[in-house]
């Protein structure tokens, strides 16, 4: 049947890109966040930096793995 499409090349590129848009949104709302309270509390800025800078390495943890996984499970 020519109705088939062959599927080439690595589809594990287009798992990675799929699995970035999370973080990518997590990223920001954990920005916009610390923004948010900076701007209404001053005073705390240096304790709601710590908890962005935690947030952001375990939303970026989330996009290492994506990356990963396709090369581990991919044949």
């Amino acid at each position: 049947m020519d109705a088939l499409a062959e599927l080439t090349g690595s589809i594990g590129s287009v798992g990675y890109g799929l699995a970035a848009i999370g973080p990518g949104i997590g990223v920001g709302i954990v920005w916009a966040a610390y923004i948010q309270a900076t701007a209404r509390q001053p005073e705390s800025a240096g304790l709601t930096r710590t908890y962005a800078f935690l947030g952001f390495a375990l939303s970026e943890a989330l996009a290492l793995i994506g990356f990963v996984v396709p090369f581990v499970f991919g044949t």
